[in-house]
C-alpha cells in the first residue's frame, strides 16, 4: 500500500508564486503563457486543497492574506531549490553534486576564489555556487547549504567548524607616508583612519594593544566591506585595519605597505557552517575536508611571513 501525500500539483504552486509575485493573475498567466482563467482554476484548487484563502482582492488587483503571504516564502524557496536540482541534474547527467555556499564578500574574494581553481581540479564533478553575505542567516530560510563567517562560533541549528583566526593589521599606501617607510603609533594615529563598519571598535582595540590609545581612534571614513577599505587605503585615502589574509598580493606588488609591525588579534575567528540537517551529506564532506587542509597549508605559511616581517633586517655597511 501507498499513501498519499498532503502535496498540491506543481502547476498549482507554479500559478500561485507567479500570482503572489506579481500581485496580479493577468500577469502570472503572460509569465506562465496561460490564461488568467486557468490562473484563477489552479489557485482556486489550490485553496480548496488547503482549506484556506490565499488572495484577497483590492482595487489595486489582489493582494495575499497574512497566510499566503507566509506559505508564497516556503513555495517560493522550495520551487527555487526544485529548479536548482533540476538545472544541476541536467548539467552534470547524475554525476558530482552541487554546493551553494555564503561568504563574508571580502575573504570570499581574496581568500576562496584564488584556491578554488585547486578544487575544481581535484573535484570536477562538483560545482561550487558562491553567495555574498554579511552577517548571519536562517538556514532554513534559504537554499545554502553551509556558510564561512566570521564571527564567534555559535550559529542556532548548525555545526561549526574553526578555520582561521583573524588578525588585524594596518595597510596604506606608500605614496601616504612618504618618504618614510616605518611610523610610530603616534604617527599613525595623525593620519585619516579609515573605518569598518562591521567592525566599529577595531581601531580602539588595535590601540589598545600596543597601549597607545590617540582619542581619535574611532573617527573617518566608514566603509561596510574590507575590500572598500583596502581599495580606499591604496588610492591614499588612509590607513585600513584589515585581516592579515587580505593583504598578500597587495604587499608582494607593493601596493601597500604596512606602516606599523603591530599584529593585534580581533576579538572573530573564520568558521565553516553546516546546518544540522546536512552534517552528513557527502558532499559538504569532500568541500569540508579540502577547506580545513587549504587553512593549514595558509596558517602555516601566514606564521612564517609573520615571522620573516618581525625579523630585524641587516644594515647595510658603509663603503
Amino acid at each position: 500500500m501507498t499513501s498519499r501525500r498532503k502535496i498540491p500539483s506543481t502547476a498549482a504552486l507554479s500559478a500561485f508564486e507567479a500570482a503572489a509575485r506579481h500581485a496580479s493573475f493577468t500577469e502570472a498567466a503572460e509569465e506562465l503563457s496561460l490564461t488568467q482563467s486557468a490562473i484563477c482554476r489552479q489557485i482556486a484548487g489550490l485553496e480548496q486543497f488547503l482549506g484556506v484563502s490565499l488572495f484577497r482582492r483590492s482595487r489595486r488587483g489582489v493582494l495575499l492574506t497574512e497566510a499566503g503571504v507566509t506559505y508564497h516564502r516556503q513555495v517560493s524557496r522550495h520551487l527555487e531549490q526544485i529548479e536548482l536540482d533540476t538545472l544541476n541534474l541536467m548539467t552534470r547527467g547524475g554525476r558530482g553534486g552541487r554546493l551553494e555556499l555564503a561568504v563574508v564578500p571580502t575573504f570570499g574574494t581574496r581568500w576562496l576564489l584564488p584556491r578554488l581553481a585547486g578544487f575544481a581540479e581535484l573535484h570536477p564533478d562538483i560545482t561550487l555556487n558562491l553567495s555574498s553575505r554579511t552577517r548571519p542567516f536562517l538556514f532554513d530560510d534559504t537554499t545554502m547549504d553551509a556558510a564561512i563567517y566570521a564571527g564567534d562560533g555559535h550559529w542556532p541549528g548548525a555545526v561549526t567548524t574553526h578555520l582561521m583566526d583573524e588578525t588585524l593589521v594596518p595597510v596604506c599606501s606608500p605614496a601616504l607616508i612618504a618618504p618614510r617607510k616605518k611610523l610610530t603609533p603616534q604617527q599613525l594615529a595623525e593620519l585619516p583612519l579609515l573605518q569598518q563598519s562591521t567592525r566599529p571598535y577595531a581601531w580602539r582595540q588595535w590601540f589598545e594593544s600596543i597601549g597607545y590609545v590617540p582619542g581619535n581612534e574611532l573617527a573617518g571614513p566608514r566603509y561596510e566591506l574590507f575590500f572598500m577599505s583596502l581599495q580606499a587605503a591604496a588610492v591614499g585615502l588612509g590607513v585600513a585595519l584589515v585581516p592579515e589574509y587580505d593583504i598578500g598580493d597587495d604587499l608582494t606588488s607593493g601596493r601597500l605597505v604596512i606602516p606599523v609591525q603591530h599584529f593585534c588579534p580581533s576579538d572573530r575567528a573564520y568558521y565553516l557552517s553546516i546546518p544540522e540537517r546536512k552534517a552528513d551529506n557527502p558532499v559538504l564532506e569532500i568541500f569540508k575536508a579540502w577547506l580545513i587542509d587549504e587553512m593549514a597549508t595558509y596558517n602555516a605559511s601566514a606564521e612564517q611571513e609573520r615571522l620573516l616581517r618581525a625579523k630585524p633586517q641587516p644594515r647595510a655597511r658603509a663603503t
